[in-house]
C-alpha cells in the first residue's frame, strides 16, 4: 500500500510538473511564432507590391548567409533538422542567438522570394525559447530535452494550425520508427496552448474539408496504394536532390555569401525565364490543387530544384511547406493521369509526401484530419505509410536516429542517425523479395541472351548477303 501511493503521489507530481512547464512553454512558442508569422505576413505584402520583387533574391541571400555565418551558425539551412540535431548530440542546448538570427534571415528569404517553409523557424525559434527556459530554471540534459521537444511541438502545432498533428510531430521526427513516449503529455499540452495563443493573437490558419471521397472500392483502394509508392518515389527523389545540392554547395570552397549571391542570382533568372510559382512559400499552386484545379506537371519538380538550391545556398527557412507544394503537385498531377478527383489526390499526395520525406507517417496521418476532415483519412493514412516505407532509410532531417528496419530483407545499423548509415540486402531464404529479385535477374538474362542470339544472326545474315554478291 505504501509504495502504491509513493508511485501515485510521485506521478501525481510529474504530471502535475509537466503541465506547467509545457503550458509555459506552448505559452512562450506561441508569442515568438505569432511575432515571426506576422513579421513574415507584413514584408510578403510589402515585397508583393512590387511586380520583379525576386529579382532582390541574390541580396537577400547574401545577407541571410552573412547573418548566419558570422553571427549564429546554428541557424544554417532548415529550422527543424538543427533542433533534431541540437536534442541528439547537444542534449537540447539551444544558443539564444539562435532565435533572432533565424527569425529575420527567414523573412528576408521568404519575403524576396526565396523557396523554403515557415515551421522550421518557428521549430527552432520555438525550441530556443524553451532551452532558455531550461536554462533559467537550471534544469539536467534529460529534463532540459523534454522541454525543447515540447518547443518543437509547439512550433509546428501553432505555424500550421494543427495542435494534435503538431504535438506527435515534435516527437515522432526526432527517431525513424519510434516515439518518445515519456514525452507525449508536454508535447500535446505545449501545442495546444501555443495553437490556441496564436489563434487568440489574430493568427488565422488554412483549412480546406475534401468534401468528395470516392465510395470504398477495391479498384479505388488499389489505386491510392500505387499512389503512395509513386508519394514515397517522390520523397525519395526530393531527399537525394537535396543532398546532392549540399554536396555540390560543399564542393564551392569559395566565400559562402558569394555562393549564396549567386544561387539568388540563379533563382532570380529562373523566375523572370519560367514563373514566379516556384518561389517563396507557393501557398497559392498548393490551394489551387486542393481546389481541384490542374496545375503544371512539372511543378513538383521545379519546386524541388529551387528549394534545395535556396536552403543549401544561404536561404534560411524550413521545409514542410515546400513538402507540401510537391506532395500537392505530384498528387494533382496522378490524379489526371489516372482520372481520378484532382482534389482528393492533392490532399493524399501532401500528406504522403510529409510522411516519406521526414518520416513521420502518424503525424501526416492526423494532419490529414486535422486539414481535410475524417472522410479522406482512412486513404490518406494507407497512403502515408506507404510512402514512409517506400522513402526507405533516408530523410530531409538527416540527424534522424534509425529505430526500426523497414525490411527483414535490408541491413542496416539501428542507433545511427540517417546521414551514417548505409542499407544492404540481406536475402533470407524463402522469402517473396528473395524470389522476386531472382526472378527479375533470370529475366534480365534472358532478355539479354536473345538480343545476343539475334545479334549474331543478324551478323550472319549480313556476311552471306555480302558473300553471295
Amino acid at each position: 500500500m505504501r509504495k502504491g501511493l509513493t508511485e501515485e503521489s510521485v506521478l501525481l507530481v510529474s504530471v502535475s510538473k509537466w503541465f506547467i512547464l509545457a503550458s509555459i512553454a506552448g505559452t512562450l512558442v506561441g508569442l515568438s511564432t505569432t511575432a515571426f508569422l506576422l513579421m513574415l505576413s507584413w514584408s510578403t505584402r510589402f515585397a508583393g507590391q512590387y511586380r520583379f520583387y525576386f529579382l532582390a533574391l541574390p541580396a537577400a541571400l547574401f545577407l541571410s548567409s552573412f547573418l548566419t555565418r558570422y553571427l549564429s551558425p546554428e541557424a544554417e539551412g532548415h529550422g527543424t533538422e538543427r533542433v533534431i540535431e541540437a536534442v541528439h548530440r547537444h542534449g537540447g542546448k539551444i544558443k539564444g542567438r539562435v532565435v533572432p538570427v533565424k527569425l529575420v534571415t527567414t523573412v528576408l528569404t521568404l519575403a524576396a522570394g526565396g523557396s523554403a517553409g515557415k515551421e522550421g523557424p518557428c521549430a527552432q525559434i520555438g525550441g530556443g525559447m524553451a532551452a532558455l527556459f531550461a536554462n533559467l530554471l537550471k534544469f539536467d540534459a534529460k529534463d532540459r530535452r523534454k522541454l525543447v521537444i515540447c518547443g518543437i511541438s509547439a512550433g509546428f502545432a501553432s505555424v500550421f494550425g494543427t495542435p494534435i498533428a503538431g504535438a506527435i510531430f515534435g516527437i515522432e521526427v526526432l527517431f525513424v520508427g519510434a516515439i518518445m513516449y515519456d514525452v507525449l503529455l508536454p508535447s500535446f499540452i505545449s501545442g495546444i496552448v501555443a495553437y490556441q495563443v496564436s489563434s487568440a493573437l489574430g493568427i488565422s490558419y488554412f483549412y480546406h474539408p475534401i468534401w468528395f471521397v470516392p465510395t470504398f472500392t477495391e479498384a479505388f483502394f488499389v489505386k491510392v496504394v500505387v499512389a503512395g509508392i509513386l508519394f514515397g518515389l517522390c520523397s525519395r527523389f526530393l531527399v537525394e536532390t537535396l543532398r546532392y545540392f549540399k554536396r555540390v554547395s560543399e564542393k564551392m570552397t569559395f566565400w559562402e555569401p558569394l555562393k549564396a549571391f549567386v544561387a539568388g542570382a540563379l533563382l532570380s533568372g529562373s523566375g523572370l525565364l519560367f514563373s514566379t510559382r516556384y518561389l517563396g512559400l507557393g501557398l497559392e499552386t498548393i490551394e489551387s490543387a486542393l481546389g481541384g484545379k490542374a496545375v503544371p506537371p512539372p511543378a513538383f519538380l521545379f519546386k524541388t530544384l529551387t528549394t534545395c538550391i535556396t536552403l543549401n545556398f544561404g536561404g534560411s527557412g524550413g521545409m514542410v511547406t515546400p513538402i507540401f507544394f510537391v506532395g500537392a503537385s505530384a498528387g494533382n498531377l496522378f490524379a489526371r493521369m489516372m482520372g481520378l478527383d484532382l482534389a482528393t489526390f492533392s490532399a493524399i499526395g501532401m500528406v504522403s509526401l510529409l510522411a516519406g520525406a521526414a518520416n513521420t507517417p502518424i503525424a501526416a496521418s492526423i494532419l490529414a484530419v486535422e486539414l481535410f476532415g475524417r472522410d479522406i483519412a482512412p486513404y490518406a493514412a494507407v497512403a502515408c505509410v506507404v510512402s514512409f516505407l517506400m522513402t526507405g532509410h533516408r530523410s530531409v532531417y538527416p540527424s534522424q536516429v534509425l529505430a526500426i528496419q523497414k525490411s527483414s530483407s535490408i541491413r542496416i545499423k539501428l542507433g545511427e542517425e540517417v546521414d551514417h548509415s548505409e542499407a544492404d540486402l540481406n536475402l533470407r531464404r524463402r522469402t517473396l523479395t528473395r524470389w522476386f529479385l531472382v526472378s527479375l535477374r533470370q529475366a534480365r538474362r534472358k532478355l539479354q541472351r536473345v538480343r545476343s542470339e539475334r545479334r549474331t544472326r543478324g551478323g550472319k545474315g549480313k556476311d552471306g548477303a555480302e558473300g553471295g554478291t
